[in-house]
């Protein structure tokens, strides 16, 4: 098993950018896929980004593609999330997840989940 704890939201302004961390407790960390989700009160929980066990191969949702980057380090445990140019519609809480499915981009295709860090743009 694997627990994610996420950090790294804020309060930043529009065309900012913030680095969402997330550290997950376990020693299998590198045989999950992990993935980014984000979730507004209007809205269900959205597909973010996610990453292979290895790095190998990552995934975006096109509304973040070219913003966003998605990275992970085994030895630390840590994936990372790099948002750059952020949006107010990029403001949601954002959570992390673990998961061996291939359905990679779903929120069903993970086990494991954070609490949330919450991120807020200004306009």
């Amino acid at each position: 098993q694997v627990q994610p704890v996420e950090s790294g939201g804020g309060l930043v302004q529009t065309g900012g950018s913030l680095r969402l961390s997330c550290a997950a407790s376990g020693r299998t960390f590198s045989t999950y896929n992990m993935g980014w989700f984000r979730q507004t009160p209007e809205k269900e929980r959205e597909f973010v980004a996610a990453i292979t066990t290895h790095g190998l191969t990552t995934y975006y949702a096109d509304s973040v593609k070219g913003r966003f980057t998605i990275s992970r380090d085994n030895a630390k445990n840590t994936v990372l999330l790099q948002m750059n140019d952020l949006k107010p519609e990029d403001a949601a809480v954002y959570y992390c997840a673990a998961g061996t499915s291939f359905r990679r981009t779903t929120p069903g295709g993970y086990n494991y989940w954070g609490q949330g860090t919450q991120v807020a743009v200004s306009s």
